[in-house]
């Protein structure tokens, strides 16, 4: 298998954690998402990925799978040990919609094309971007973080060992503390994040900060 990834990236780093936990070695595919000259806008990587995105997975069989949760179920079936979602219905709900409440609705106001976007309307400079990312980080993981404070039972969001919704978390915590929010302030995710970045598959493919 191929990963086309971006370390910066935290969807990246979801599907890397995975893989670790899973002791899947993948051979790795840099591509570079910042500038005009990036790699995710060149047309041979958008014949790759129409979505000029990453991380995209191209398996052993030629097929590619977008979208980093779709990665991760696709991991979790052809290696299901450790499994990565709950065996119980309810539990294995919950563990989907905290990633996706961080995947889809905070994560999805905060990459690279959007602040280009940002950045192209008249009046909006590198600040008020700063400003718009911490807005909708910090709305985001107040919610996540009264979802998880209702029905966490153990050392993660769901039970004792980690899940999908810990894998999606744990980069997002580290993003939070790079745009320059204290974690602290939501008790269980900063609990919940330490526990993880005390596994070496979560604190090795931690996103790294823009240089």
């Amino acid at each position: 298998m191929k990963l086309y990834l971006n370390e910066i990236s935290s969807a990246t780093a979801r599907v890397r954690i995975a893989l670790a936990l899973k002791g899947l070695k993948v051979e790795q595919k840099r591509v570079t998402i910042f500038g005009d000259d990036a790699t995710s806008r060149t047309p041979e990587y958008r014949a790759l990925n129409p979505q000029g995105l990453v991380p995209a997975l191209l398996t052993d069989n030629g097929w590619l799978i977008t979208q980093s949760l779709a990665i991760i179920d696709y991991l979790d079936q052809i290696a299901p040990e450790p499994p990565l979602l709950p065996t119980e219905p309810e539990q294995r709900a919950f563990a989907r919609s905290v990633a996706l409440a961080i995947a889809a609705e905070i994560h999805a106001l905060l990459p690279p094309r959007v602040s280009a976007r940002l950045r192209s309307i008249p009046g909006v400079g590198p600040e008020e971007v700063a400003s718009w990312n911490r807005h909708w980080v910090s709305e985001g993981l107040t919610a996540v973080e009264a979802l998880i404070a209702r029905r966490r039972t153990g050392r993660f969001v769901v039970g004792g060992r980690p899940s999908i919704a810990d894998i999606v978390l744990f980069p997002q915590a580290v993003g939070a503390t790079r745009v320059g929010l204290d974690i602290a302030q939501w008790p269980n995710i900063a609990e919940i994040a330490g526990h993880c970045r005390a596994i070496p598959a979560f604190a090795e493919n931690a996103p790294v900060s823009p240089k």
